[in-house]
């Protein structure tokens, strides 16, 4: 089966997220890394979320995780995602660091059939010219 091509919505990256998507468009995964008390953070901040310090770094991750929870959008208010409702919406969680989350839509799974658990990985898909995303997609 091949995987279904969802229409996503294309960030737009600002001074803090600027490295994260630079990384992507590398095909690489990172999150940012205090070096105060070496919490590993996603979403990007400006400040560490545990001690508050502006001494952040960047470190790559394995771009391996696990299903920790789903839902399924089927009545989404955003006109990009309507066609293709009803659409999974997953929780990701690093094994790196359990309390680091993405949000996945594992394409190519069909809604209401994600196995909770399940290991999966990072890819990279091309959603615009020169534009890369990172999702995930189980592993097989």
């Amino acid at each position: 089966m091949g995987e279904e091509r969802v229409p996503y919505i294309i960030p737009v990256p600002d001074e803090v997220s600027q490295p994260f998507w630079d990384a992507v468009q590398e095909r690489r995964l990172i999150v940012q890394q205090c070096s105060g008390c070496n919490t590993l953070q996603y979403p990007p901040r400006a400040t560490c979320q545990d001690c508050n310090s502006d001494q952040l770094t960047w470190k790559e991750t394995s771009g391996k995780g696990h299903v920790l929870t789903w839902g399924v959008l089927e009545d989404s208010h955003l006109p990009v995602r309507a066609a293709d409702q009803p659409l999974n919406l997953a929780v990701i969680t690093l094994d790196e660091d359990p309390d680091i989350n993405f949000y996945s839509n594992l394409p190519g799974l069909p809604p209401k059939q994600v196995p909770v658990g399940a290991a999966v990985e990072v890819y990279f898909e091309e959603v615009g010219p020169g534009q890369l995303i990172h999702e995930f997609r189980l592993v097989q």
